[in-house]
């Protein structure tokens, strides 16, 4: 008999999805097109950046064919300003996500690429919106940060700045989002405020946390429906003793 699968993702199927995020090349030598199932690769020609997916980006590198551009949050400079945001600013909170991205009419005014009104532009979702490449703002974390920056590590090191300061950050960071993660499973199993809020959360937090938090919430959701279950039993005995006492003060008031 097969074993059942484990609600939501583990961490290596975030991994494998994270490796479909957009990143920023530079390539070495001139590529053609890829016809891909997503649609087709740009082209690439030397020096022009171009963004291609994370997984043929690594390829490239691995071929000595094309360096990476890492995004803005993974510069130590960004990273410690969102350590002191999770420490100091916010410590109860998380750092916000990036902005979903936007684009620019002739009139100036700026609005989402997935709003109701680009019919025509290309429709992003979340978590695949351009977070991850050479564009994406600093001082915020994306959905895919963790696994992310953990790959561009182990295959591109070269292309990272100061990497083994971006190292020490990214341990600092996944820590204190840990702590700060215990403590609010901790306080929900306590019955303090019972929605937490999970906004800022990247994929490979939620993919290690996921079953210690399905099981925090599913030992609230019990204990809640027992003192619920206690709660209408002894209104019931209540009701019951006072029927019964205006029972006896009928009977005396008869004699």
């Amino acid at each position: 008999m097969a074993l059942p699968l484990p609600s939501g993702l583990v961490p290596s199927e975030v991994a494998f999805l994270c490796e479909m995020e957009l990143v920023t090349v530079v390539p070495r030598q001139r590529l053609d097109s890829i016809e891909l199932l997503a649609g087709p690769t740009p082209a690439l020609r030397p020096p022009r950046r171009s963004n291609i997916p994370l997984w043929l980006a690594i390829v490239l590198k691995k071929q000595r064919r094309a360096n990476i551009v890492a995004p803005a949050w993974l510069h130590p400079a960004s990273l410690r300003d969102v350590l002191q945001q999770e420490t100091t600013i916010d410590p109860k909170g998380w750092a916000p996500p990036p902005p979903p991205p936007v684009r620019a009419d002739g009139r100036g005014n700026a609005r989402r690429i997935n709003s109701r009104d680009d019919a025509d532009e290309t429709v992003l979702s979340p978590p695949f919106l351009p977070s991850c490449t050479a564009d994406a703002p600093s001082g915020a974390l994306p959905y895919h940060w963790y696994e992310l920056a953990e790959m561009l590590l182990t295959h591109a090191a070269d292309d990272v700045p100061a990497a083994s300061e971006v190292r020490l950050l990214l341990r600092d960071l996944q820590e204190v989002r840990g702590s700060k993660m215990r403590a609010s499973t901790a306080q929900l199993d306590a019955g303090i405020d019972a929605v937490m809020s999970l906004r800022g959360i990247g994929a490979m937090e939620l993919a290690e946390s996921r079953g210690f938090l399905t099981a925090v919430v599913e030992g609230v959701r019990k204990l809640g429906a027992s003192a619920e279950m206690t709660r209408r039993e002894e209104e019931e005995e209540e009701r019951g003793g006072a029927g019964a006492d205006d029972d006896g003060s009928d009977d005396d008031m008869g004699l």
